[in-house]
């Protein structure tokens, strides 16, 4: 079992990083709190889950353990899957998780595409208890910080982002005409957001 990746970041997507560990070049699904938290760096450590079934072989990366907890928490819930729950981990933090569920704020679950009202409520239910075990280790593990998310692309050309923006929002799941208008629009309000702004004001927004 690979309990974790360290090594150079050879190709880094919102959405996939590839670390290449001795010559070897893991193929990695991240969320996009992943995504803010190791980019730029030239080497990383990724807390991995495996998953293992018939038609295919996935490596989920995340930055710390607290993430990866959360992630595994959500996929215990029925019918969140592994997509849905990089989903989830893309629009909200585990911070912000911990707090959504533990005030049981159904609405605020379904802004998430693909969480409708049942399946908010599932997950409050089934994680209500389990997710306040994870609430004092968030701090101590280094949990990600607003910060992080929020400065790392801001020089980037404004055409690169929408770019990096819409194949990301495709990649999880939305169509390409839709998301084309609104990054369109976020940019233009805010032609200087970095693009992992820029994908969870669209995350709210599809």
């Amino acid at each position: 079992m690979i309990e974790y990746l360290k090594g150079e970041v050879a190709e880094l997507e919102p959405t996939m990083a590839t670390v290449d560990c001795h010559g070897v070049g893991y193929g990695v699904n991240i969320s996009l709190n992943t995504y803010a938290a190791i980019q730029g760096k030239k080497e990383v450590k990724l807390w991995i889950y495996e998953q293992v079934r018939e038609d295919a072989y996935q490596l989920w990366g995340f930055a710390t353990r607290v993430e990866r907890e959360v992630f595994l928490l959500l996929i215990t819930v029925s019918g969140i899957g592994a997509g849905i729950a990089r989903m989830i981990l893309s629009a909200l933090s585990p911070k912000e998780l911990t707090g959504i569920i533990s005030s049981g704020n159904a609405k605020m679950l379904t802004q998430v595409k693909g969480i409708g009202p049942k399946a908010a409520q599932r997950i409050i239910v089934d994680l209500g208890d389990k997710i306040l075990a994870l609430t004092g280790e968030t701090t101590a593990d280094g949990e990600l910080r607003e910060a992080d998310s929020g400065s790392t692309s801001i020089g980037m050309a404004n055409s690169e982002v929408m770019d990096e923006a819409i194949q990301a929002l495709t990649m999880l799941g939305f169509s390409t005409i839709p998301t084309h208008k609104v990054v369109s629009k976020i940019l233009t309000e805010d032609p200087t957001a970095p693009v992992e702004k820029v994908i969870k004001l669209a995350l709210k927004m599809l």
